[in-house]
C-alpha cells in the first residue's frame, strides 16, 4: 500500500497536474479522471489534486483551458461529421436494399443504377446541434453578465446617492460648526466688554 503524501506541492507537481488536466479536457474526459490519474502518479488523493487545481493552478491556465476546450470541440466536430457521414452511407445502403427487395426485379435493377439522394438540409446534424449549444451558452453567459452589470450599476448609483447625502450632511455640519464658533467668539467678546465696563 502506498502512503498518501500530505506535504506541500512543488512546481514540477503543479506542471504535471496542469498537463494531465489539460490533456483530459482536450480528449473530452472529465477533470475527476484527471485528478485520479495525477493522484496515482504523485501519491496524493484525487481530492487533494482537485483542491490544488481549483485553488491555485486553474487561474494560471485559463487561456490554455479555453484552447483545450476548442480543440476538444473541433475533435468532437470532426468525429461527429465522420460518424454522420458513415451513418448516412449506411442508411442509403439500407434504403437501396429495401427498395430492391420490395420492387419487381426489372425496376430494382433500374433503381440500383440511380444514386440515392439524401436530403441533408432537413436532417439535424451534429454540427448544427453543437453550433446551437455554443450560441446558447454564449447567450446565457451574456445574459448573466448583463444581469450582474445591471445589479452593480444599481448598487453604484445607490452608493453615489449615499455619498452625496453624506457630503451634504458634512457641509451642513461644517456650516453649523462655523456658526457656533462665531456665536461663541461674539459671546466671549461681549463678556470681555462687559467685564472691562464694570472695572
Amino acid at each position: 500500500m502506498t502512503t498518501i503524501r500530505q506535504d506541500a506541492w512543488n512546481t514540477d507537481e503543479d506542471l504535471i497536474l496542469a498537463e494531465v488536466v489539460l490533456r483530459h479536457i482536450r480528449e473530452g474526459s472529465t477533470q475527476l479522471s484527471a485528478f485520479e490519474e495525477v493522484g496515482e502518479r504523485l501519491s496524493r488523493t484525487s481530492a487533494a489534486c482537485g483542491f490544488r487545481w481549483n485553488s491555485a493552478i486553474r487561474k494560471k491556465y485559463e487561456a490554455a483551458i479555453a484552447l483545450a476546450k476548442k480543440q476538444r470541440s473541433k475533435g468532437k466536430k470532426a468525429q461527429g461529421e465522420q460518424e454522420e457521414q458513415s451513418m448516412n452511407e449506411e442508411v442509403s445502403e439500407e434504403l437501396t436494399q429495401v427498395n430492391v427487395a420490395v420492387q419487381p426485379p426489372e425496376i430494382a435493377l433500374e433503381k440500383k443504377q440511380e444514386p440515392v439522394e439524401t436530403n441533408h438540409d432537413a436532417t439535424l446534424t451534429m454540427e448544427k446541434v453543437l453550433t446551437f449549444l455554443a450560441n446558447y451558452e454564449e447567450d446565457r453567459k451574456a445574459q448573466v453578465a448583463q444581469t450582474a452589470y445591471d445589479e452593480l450599476k444599481k448598487e453604484n448609483e445607490k452608493l453615489k446617492a449615499e455619498l452625496d447625502k453624506a457630503e451634504q450632511e458634512k457641509r451642513i455640519m461644517a456650516e453649523d460648526y462655523r456658526s457656533l464658533l462665531s456665536i461663541m467668539d461674539r459671546a466671549r467678546k461681549l463678556s470681555l466688554f462687559e467685564t472691562s465696563k464694570e472695572a
